[in-house]
């Protein structure tokens, strides 16, 4: 739970599969979109099912490298910033790839990605400012952002079935929907956490007065 400088490292098992997986899902992605805009009018073009297969390689590395963490006690705050970071890449790369083959889903993409790679990072990576290791932990701080964010179900709700429902329905409208609706639910939590506020670190020079004066 309470992070440890002294394990902190950036190659570790889990880490290596963070990589791996990164690059598995962008690669895949850039041989989807090489192959061009579908011209006939089937949804599930070979450039399209080519996506989702990317999109499993995304989903299946990123609970792997999470558990080889946990199994192997590797888990450092190093690596919770790359998944972090690797997430946004893999989801970006699948989101802009999908509204490139489709682009009848340019606005519930652009609302859902603004939702995920600017608010949420920020949610997601203020863990940094407590001693915890990941945002796992982060029930110590804030229960509800927790649960709401960061369990199982929470996780699964906020990224994946957004994207399940995009490809199982086709449908932009209700996709723009929901996209909206997590991107409201996500400023209500950066509000909660604006008011739980961001701890300073002492001796930084900031908590004590001694930085700098202008």
């Amino acid at each position: 739970m309470w992070a440890d400088p002294a394990t902190e490292r950036i190659l570790t098992p889990a880490t290596i599969i963070t990589f791996i997986r990164t690059i598995a899902c962008v690669t895949i992605v850039g041989f989807a979109i090489n192959q061009g805009v579908p011209t006939d009018d089937a949804f599930w073009s070979p450039a399209l099912k080519l996506m989702a297969i990317a999109l499993v390689v995304f989903w299946a590395g990123d609970s792997l490298d999470g558990q080889v963490a946990r199994r192997m006690h590797h888990e450092t705050r190093y690596g919770a910033l790359l998944d972090i970071m690797c997430d946004r890449l893999c989801c970006a790369a699948f989101y802009l790839g999908l509204a490139w083959l489709h682009p009848e889903f340019t606005i519930p993409v652009v609302l859902y990605l603004a939702e995920y790679m600017v608010i949420d990072l920020f949610l997601s990576t203020a863990f940094v400012a407590w001693k915890i290791r990941s945002p796992n932990y982060f029930y110590v701080i804030d229960p509800t952002i927790y649960r709401l964010n960061w369990s199982h179900p929470a996780k699964a709700v906020n990224s994946a079935l957004f994207a399940v429902m995009l490809l199982a329905t086709q449908a932009p409208w209700l996709g723009g929907v929901v996209a909206a609706g997590l991107l409201v639910f996500k400023i209500a939590m950066l509000v909660r956490l604006a008011k739980l506020g961001i701890p300073i670190p002492a001796g930084t020079g900031l908590a004590d007065g001694s930085g700098p004066q202008a």
